[in-house]
């Protein structure tokens, strides 16, 4: 694999875990993903006995969108070339808070700006962002003028915790679960609830001077309790950037999506100060309105990694290996119970995971294109 340049060059890569409680599954996955880092960048996981400080040259895998740039300067995180992730100056960046304008003569943390969603209007579906109950209320009466809302924890993942309301008077009962400062610091999205309901995903990762784009499409699959969960991803990744991938013969809606996700991001560097990500991953919904109006919009950003890192690894692995590759299926797999895995498979999960169960991930990877 070739080494990365000599102005990249890291002494190791440490995860760095800033959650309170990290699945065994995902540690495990999270061990595999560094390594597979190290191997592009040069180097090898590092395991520091000491707090890792700039001088050391680390490249880090945070496990959540970093918070506050000043508070990890220390560690050398500075460029995108320090981190897998994102980095950005407010809690609130980091979730899908900022996919919504506040209502009128809202209250908003320090940091909020207005300017985010005006400029990326065109991305966005209707809704709004609150930061008090108050609001929640105000922002619920207007937009069930037009149809259902639906509720969105900012902090949970997968669709966990949304709830649907269509009448105002189901609102306090849900209202009242939800604590009152964590609501001051994260915010609460209200939102008009589509239906035949299409989610895509649109990314870029940027490691050791390579860059890769996808598009992708995501599977669900049934836990041991038969619930429907995240079964993995597909994503269709091109050598460069997004328009290396809008070169490619796309439908309209698909092309929709890229564009969509293009302006979010690009409201987002321009009105988000401190902001850096190597990994950006946007999900775009596309669906109905009660109206029977097709809507799309971005959801929700993710600069961190995700469900479909392991397939965006071994990607960014295939461009690596052969200059000449353009184009590569690649895929996640997530499994509950023991499958016979496929030939191809790169295993980055097997066992029986004590919150899960017996559980299995992998990825997949298939040549799609050569340049001429």
């Amino acid at each position: 694999m070739p080494m990365p340049s000599t102005s990249e060059s890291k002494a190791g890569v440490v995860l760095l875990d800033a959650r309170d409680h990290t699945p065994e599954h995902e540690h495990a996955v999270h061990l595999k993903l560094a390594d597979g880092l190290a191997e592009l960048l040069g180097c090898a996981r590092a395991t520091p006995d000491l707090p890792p400080k700039a001088a050391d040259h680390y490249y880090y895998l945070p496990t959540e969108t970093l918070i506050d740039p000043q508070r990890y300067a220390h560690l050398g995180i500075r460029t995108e070339h320090d981190l897998f992730g994102g980095l950005v100056s407010h809690p609130y960046m980091a979730t899908k808070a900022i996919s919504h304008p506040l209502p009128a003569n809202a209250t908003f943390p320090p940091g909020w700006t207005d300017d985010f969603a005006r400029q990326a209007s065109d991305a966005l579906l209707c809704g709004y962002t609150v930061f008090s109950k108050a609001d929640a209320r105000r922002a619920a009466q207007l937009l069930l003028r037009d149809g259902a809302v639906r509720l969105k924890p900012v902090l949970a993942c997968a669709g966990r915790g949304q709830q649907v309301i269509v009448q105002l008077d189901e609102l306090e009962p849900l209202l009242a679960n939800i604590d009152d400062q964590g609501l001051a610091l994260w915010g609460l999205v209200l939102e008009e609830d589509l239906s035949e309901v299409e989610t895509f995903s649109v990314g870029q990762v940027r490691v050791a001077g390579l860059t890769c784009s996808y598009l992708g499409t995501q599977q669900l699959t049934q836990d041991h309790q038969g619930t429907e969960v995240y079964g993995g991803s597909d994503l269709l990744v091109v050598r460069g950037d997004y328009q290396a991938l809008l070169q490619l013969p796309l439908e309209d809606h698909l092309r929709l999506a890229i564009n969509q996700a293009l302006t979010y991001e690009h409201a987002a560097e321009q009105h988000f100060p401190g902001f850096i990500a190597s990994r950006r991953n946007y999900d775009i919904a596309r669906g109905k309105n009660p109206e029977g109006h097709l809507r799309s919009g971005v959801l929700e950003q993710s600069w961190r990694l995700g469900g479909a890192s392991s397939a965006e690894l071994l990607a960014l692995q295939a461009f690596a290996d052969d200059p000449a590759l353009q184009r590569v299926r690649a895929s996640t797999h997530e499994i509950f119970g023991t499958p016979n895995l496929p030939t191809d498979a790169t295993l980055f999960y097997q066992g029986n995971d004590s919150e899960l169960g017996q559980f299995c991930k992998y990825a997949r990877i298939r040549e799609y294109g050569h340049s001429e």
